[in-house]
Formats: structure tokens, C-alpha cells, sequence
């Protein structure tokens, strides 16, 4: 997992976001989310 997947989770977790929460903060979906979490690239 990289640096930026586990971030972006230990950071959600330390708010007590869920992945549905943060992505309607950043105005992305949920699976945009758990891709960034999952260290998933996608073009």
C-alpha cells in the first residue's frame, strides 16, 4: 500500500468518516475512495 492510500485512510479513520462521508466532502464517489484507499489507479 503507498504512503498516499494509507493516509487518506488513517486520516478518514482519525475524522470517523466513512468512505461515503469523504467522498461527498471531496465531490467524488464512494469507489473513488476505496480505489484511493486501495492504492487502484485507474485511466
Amino acid at each position: 500500500m503507498s504512503d498516499f492510500a494509507k493516509n487518506i485512510k488513517r486520516r478518514r479513520l482519525e475524522l470517523g468518516l466513512s468512505q461515503e462521508q469523504l467522498a461527498e466532502k471531496l465531490a467524488v464517489t464512494r469507489q473513488t475512495v476505496s480505489n484511493w484507499e486501495r492504492s487502484v489507479c485507474t485511466s
